[in-house]
């Protein structure tokens, strides 16, 4: 779906898509990705119920399930001066203010990729936004990941994204009460449109040149 709006966004044959979902329980591996980052190899996590995906975006592995809210923006850079080093910082600040707005503080770490809660020391720190991006002719895929309310146990039986010994937590441990992802995703969304400057609004399947009813698209904004 992503490379089918790509295409379609580099001919100018459709607007700019922000695609908000939830995926099944899979391992994604991303360009940088080594074996060693699913020690327990391919065969034991697929009988564990996860799928296991190369994809062509950035960075190394990382795992996404119900729960857990996905971005994936299938934007133009023009208005941004085709800068990605600056597309993907705003990404982190879309991220850092959506958790801020449900009572989470949330940074970014140099030399780290994502979004961190900090710990009184640095090794205290906790992951809970991942990002990895793919750009061709201009145009984004892949985005990003924040976990809401998402089962954190399949991070534990990898290497996420290639960082030794990294703590993973959600808005829901940090609050200590579940959370909605709906709710998420609609502050993630006008948090989006706020950071890169645009005015949100639904999309149909239709005018997307997708043979699909919207609501499987992830309510696009």
């Amino acid at each position: 779906m992503q490379l089918r709006l790509q295409e379609r966004r580099q001919r100018e044959e459709a607007p700019d898509v922000l695609l908000l979902l939830e995926h099944p329980p899979v391992y994604t591996r991303g360009r940088r990705s080594t074996p060693d980052e699913l020690p327990m190899g391919r065969e034991w996590y697929e009988a564990q119920g996860i799928e296991v995906r190369d994809t062509d975006r950035g960075g190394r592995v990382t795992y996404h399930g119900p729960g857990q809210l996905v971005a994936y923006p299938i934007v133009s850079l023009r208005p941004y001066g085709d800068d990605v080093h600056e597309y993907v910082r705003r990404l982190e600040r879309v991220m850092i203010e959506a958790l801020a707005a449900h009572g989470v503080e949330a940074e970014v770490v140099e030399g780290l990729t994502g979004v961190w809660v900090p710990g009184p020391e640095a090794d205290a720190r906790r992951k809970i936004g991942s990002i990895g991006v793919h750009v061709s002719r201009g145009v984004t895929t892949h985005g990003l990941a924040v976990n809401v309310d998402n089962d954190l146990q399949p991070f534990e039986w990898i290497v996420p994204c290639g960082i030794e010994g990294v703590a993973m937590t959600s808005l829901a441990r940090e609050l200590g009460a579940e959370q909605g992802l709906g709710a998420f995703a609609d502050t993630l969304a006008a948090r989006f449109a706020e950071v890169y400057e645009r005015e949100p609004r639904g999309a149909a399947a239709d005018e997307l040149g997708l043979e699909l009813p919207p609501a499987t698209l992830g309510a696009p904004r």
